[in-house]
């Protein structure tokens, strides 16, 4: 087809490979490896993210509304790498998969429900939303729930899986009364006690952000304390110190009612309000209940990348963007059609509990997003390096082309960078007996878009300390880009 005055259609970018649907299945599979795996390095990575765009005829509109794919990359001693792969069994794939159409609300997709329908899916229990019809995409993360594995997503509803096989087992139910109908797909683990932290934000005529505690092992959450909001927030991520969560309200916000009545999806009924600034919402984790609210310069951000508490300071690391517009920018025609995709940039707030002043300050001009760090042993504690992906150069015009580490002591940068290679999040797996906190290997799934008939995919591993390449093992097909996820040994 001509677009108007027979110009040719722009042609689609190299990373577009990446947003396209992968409808292959593949059991235990050893992969071809190139380069050294380190001796000590054994155990599986497991990845989330979005691998089929349409149903039928329709695609579905922005890249989160993919339906969930996992992938497990096995390493065993010897340098051997394996690989399986498999769609979340769900209500949504199967109806995308089976019957060509679109059954679930997603992000920035809606089926067009009835207006009943709509309202038991937003402001009723989860036993009620499931009998609407409502039905979770559980295609951004991974996390433990003791010895269980589940994919999680921002509504309340885990997904169970076996990190063998990746066949999924089922939903996990809460065995507790807690309400809410969104959540963070990126609980935290307590640096106290280990339990796992998270919040929900729950819609209503009095709506409430309501922070729990869910024991090591155990499915029942504990309320922490929860905060009113009248007009509550989009908020993906938050921060974690020793003894506090941050909730960071940024200025992307919603009325409870419009999602009720606009007949929109969920993310198009919220609107960017600059004036508001950006609010630090500060629970006790010990006390129970908020130690106040702090309000700082307008931002947004997807993801926190660490916290923690210098005497009577917090000080917040994220990956931030000066407004909201990328959430647009992440819709698939935009994205396959080569638009601008802004750049987050690692930044630094330092909250002043006494005083309630509230600083921010970019730590590099190196773009930074998907942040990770050492979370095992600096989680809610003082750390050295966060790494992450970003666009080389910071350009708006190419997707994350390049492996970033940050040293937030020096401000200095180490890159990865390969023309036509587009990486995923980085993921840290520490040697044996580290002594230094970047002693370790960095790994990463990369989309090779240098043949575009044919583009491929592999996992990358990387010396922590240098970035150099220690070794790829490449998969059978070019694998979506996806979120996150976790290695477990």
């Amino acid at each position: 087809m001509r677009t108007p005055g027979n110009a040719e259609p722009p042609a689609a970018p190299d990373f577009a490979a990446g947003l396209r649907s992968l409808d292959a299945e593949t059991a235990e599979l050893e992969l071809p490896v190139t380069g050294a795996l380190p001796d000590w390095l054994a155990g599986s990575l497991l990845r989330n993210g979005p691998a089929r765009f349409e149903a039928g005829a329709r695609t579905f509109r922005h890249w989160f509304d993919g339906q969930a794919m996992l992938h497990r990359f096995s390493l065993s001693p010897g340098g051997r790498v394996g690989y399986v792969n498999r769609y979340v069994d769900t209500p949504s794939s199967r109806a995308a998969r089976d019957e060509g159409r679109i059954a679930y609300m997603e992000f920035a997709t809606d089926p067009c429900r009835s207006l009943f329908s709509r309202f038991f899916t937003l402001f009723s229990t989860p036993a009620i939303r499931r009998a609407a019809g409502t039905a979770s995409n559980p295609n951004v993360n991974i996390a433990r729930f003791g010895e269980r594995f589940v994919a999680l997503t921002e509504t309340p509803v885990p997904v169970e899986f076996d990190p063998q096989t990746l066949t999924t087992a089922g939903v996990v139910d809460y065995g507790d009364g807690l309400r809410g109908q969104i959540t963070s797909a990126h609980p935290h683990r307590d640096p106290a006690t280990g339990d796992l932290i998270n919040y929900l934000t729950h819609f209503s005529r009095r709506s409430e952000y309501r922070v729990y505690r869910q024991p090591a092992g155990r499915t029942e959450r504990e309320l922490i304390g929860s905060h009113r909001a009248a007009a509550p927030a989009y908020m993906h991520s938050f921060g974690i110190t020793g003894r506090h969560l941050v909730l960071t309200e940024f200025s992307l916000v919603v009325n409870p009612l419009r999602l009720l009545l606009s007949g929109r999806p969920f993310i198009d009924n919220f609107r960017w309000q600059p004036e508001r600034g950006t609010r630090f919402i500060v629970f006790d984790l010990q006390a129970g209940g908020v130690r106040g609210v702090f309000e700082g310069p307008t931002f947004f951000a997807f993801h926190h990348i660490n916290a923690w508490e210098e005497g009577e300071d917090i000080v917040l690391d994220l990956a931030a963007y000066p407004d909201s517009a990328v959430v647009d920018a992440f819709r698939l025609d935009r994205l396959r059609g080569g638009g601008d995709v802004p750049q987050a940039h690692p930044t630094r707030c330092r909250i002043s509990l006494p005083t309630g002043e509230v600083t921010a300050k970019r730590l590099s001009d190196e773009p930074m997003e998907l942040p990770s760090i050492a979370y095992a042993s600096h989680n809610g504690r003082p750390y050295r390096y966060a790494y992450g992906i970003g666009a080389r150069g910071g350009r708006t015009d190419d997707f994350a082309n390049q492996l970033v580490k940050l040293d937030t002591a020096s401000r200095s940068t180490h890159l990865w960078h390969t023309p036509g290679h587009y990486p995923g999040e980085p993921v840290f797996v520490p040697a044996p007996e580290a002594v230094a906190e970047d002693d370790g290997v960095v790994l990463s799934i990369v989309l090779d878009a240098t043949q575009p008939r044919e583009p491929s995919s592999f996992l990358l591993v990387l010396d922590a300390r240098d970035f150099t390449e220690l070794a790829r093992a490449r998969a059978p097909h070019a694998i979506p880009f996806g979120f996150h996820g976790l290695f477990t040994h």
